[in-house]
């Protein structure tokens, strides 16, 4: 290959294994993005500081070095901006798909239709495209037949932003009105909830030619919202139900038009068949093509898709292994980050290759609406599948976010049900210490050590919180961490003995509730307060 020049829109995490591949197939790398703090800027020869949104800056980047004869090919992975790669790639004279296509591919709704008019299953759904129609909504449900469970979703966003299902019309203007603020267009459609699993898909396309690379599980959680707590791959389903699953991704490949490129796919299966949720024009951000597909496979699909980029054809996209991947979330209950720690213990886990962190100390986090707002990422591989699943998950649970103590956003969701969608960390199912739980007080005591009664039978309780401890392990944690003693019975010890509010902290917010009402107690009584105060505080 003589030497070329390609140009990668974006230079985030997502973008990085591309940058890097690029590198090493000894192209010359151009990174745009609009964030001139991006990892990707590091690597890359040159750097263009152009927002993504911004098609007419990218245009003249292009052209700017087009003119001068070092433009071969325009690029993305990752990011949700292949019309704009689309529009780059046309007037600068690249190889690509037509624009037509990218926004078969971008705007939900134009995708819907086209799928929909070539006979490839999709949710029923209704466009809501003015604002003046916001008001109306609920009226246009009805017209069109529509039934709840829906889902409301932004036409042109990606990551899970503004996407909700809705039950009832009490909350469709709601899910509504935040589904428009996400939307770049200002439109939003509303289409029947489908239930059942879910697969991501990649694909790439030469000459027509489509080639899968990599089917998985999605694990989607905590409606109504959809956060996906990660995938696995490969994907552990029936094989006719996989059979089916690939046919309908190919068949909307074809019918948006996507001839020269990748394909990536978000695909249902329900009531029998399988429907498109979604395809984009591009390989799957979420770690999926930059990471947990090639550590399964063997195969860099991401170096085939910049040699696509480029006009010429893949190399052989034959997989060399066969083992299975897995990639899990950290999440946050809201609050301030005061410490991270944890991510040496991931890496003595044999299997686990990386654990990204997209917080840091002063950071605001919250419980996940959408997949943006997770705090971070691991992925470990394996031969064995359920190796994989523990490693990663094992991965995330090691990591331990401390929130900062009196923080009124933490205050606020641990004791006054800010966020009552979120599930909380433990639900006590054991009769004994339920009664328990009833007879103690909500705190006792001012000043001196912090006391906390252990529950008659911790090992009896089942129930798992968000990264998969139980709740013996996660009060371990809390002891351990906070360095605070125990006491079981009547044996009650003189200092502080926050019994009713701890358990209220710890139940809702997992470890990290748990540490933050010893944190805060301490950090209030060390500042002159009396703990007593809080008690009663929290009480109610």
């Amino acid at each position: 290959m003589t030497h070329k020049t390609i140009m990668i829109l974006g230079g985030g995490t997502m973008q990085v294994p591309a940058i890097n591949l690029a590198k090493g197939m000894g192209l010359t790398v151009i990174v745009a993005d609009g964030n001139p703090d991006v990892p990707g800027r590091k690597i890359a020869d040159f750097f263009e500081n152009v927002d993504l949104k911004d098609q007419r800056g990218m245009i003249e980047t292009a052209l700017k070095y087009k003119t001068k004869g070092s433009l071969d090919g325009v690029f993305t992975a990752g990011t949700d901006f292949s019309e704009t790669v689309a529009r780059v790639a046309d007037a600068a004279g690249l190889p690509g798909i037509p624009v037509a296509a990218a926004i078969n591919a971008s705007n939900k709704s134009v995708m819907r239709q086209v799928l929909h008019d070539a006979g490839i299953a999709v949710p029923r759904y209704l466009l809501l495209d003015s604002p003046a129609v916001i008001d109306t909504c609920e009226e246009s449900v009805l017209t069109e037949g529509l039934e709840f469970p829906l889902v409301v979703k932004p036409v042109d966003n990606m990551g899970g932003r503004g996407i909700r299902r809705i039950d009832t019309c009490s909350e469709l203007k709601e899910a509504v009105v935040s589904a428009v603020t996400y939307s770049r267009c200002g439109s939003v459609i509303i289409e029947e909830y489908l239930e059942g699993p879910e697969y991501s898909l990649d694909a790439l396309i030469y000459d027509d030619e489509i080639h899968i690379c990599g089917i998985a599980d999605r694990h989607i959680f905590f409606p109504p919202y959809f956060v996906e707590m990660g995938h696995t791959i490969p994907a552990s389903a029936d094989p006719f139900i996989m059979e089916e699953v690939v046919e309908v991704f190919k068949q909307g490949i074809q019918a948006l038009g996507i001839t020269n490129g990748a394909a990536k796919g978000d695909i249902k299966w329900n009531r029998g068949r399988a429907y498109v949720g979604e395809i984009a024009a591009r390989l799957s951000g979420g770690y999926m093509s930059g990471w947990t597909y090639p550590y399964s496979s063997g195969v860099e699909v991401t170096r085939s898709a910049i040699r696509i980029a480029l006009g010429l054809p893949p190399e052989d996209l034959t997989p060399t292994e066969d083992k299975t991947s897995a990639e899990r979330a950290v999440i946050s209950i809201p609050g301030i980050v005061e410490e991270i720690t944890g991510k040496e213990a991931s890496f003595t886990l044999e299997g686990v290759k990386h654990l990204f962190l997209r917080v840091q100390k002063g950071s605001r986090v919250s419980f996940p609406t959408n997949n943006v707002e997770k705090c971070g990422n691991c992925i470990a591989v394996s031969e064995k599948r359920e190796d994989a699943v523990f490693m990663a998950e094992e991965g995330c649970r090691r990591v331990f976010i401390r929130l900062k103590p009196g923080e009124k956003l933490t205050e606020e969701f641990l004791f006054n049900n800010s966020e009552p969608w979120v599930p909380a960390a433990f639900s006590l199912q054991r009769s004994v210490n339920i009664s328990f739980l009833a007879s103690l007080p909500p705190g006792k005591g001012s000043k001196g050590a912090v006391w906390i009664p252990l529950l008659p039978d911790m090992e009896g309780e089942e129930e798992s919180e968000w990264h998969g401890k139980d709740l013996k392990r996660a009060f371990n944690d809390v002891v351990a961490i906070t360095g605070c003693r125990t006491f079981s019975g009547e044996n009650e010890r003189k200092g502080i003995l926050p019994g009713k509010v701890f358990y209220k902290a710890f139940l809702r917010g997992g470890v990290q509730g748990g540490v933050w009402v010893i944190d805060t107690i301490r950090s209030f009584v060390e500042n002159g307060g009396k703990a007593e105060d809080l008690f009663k505080k929290w009480e109610n």
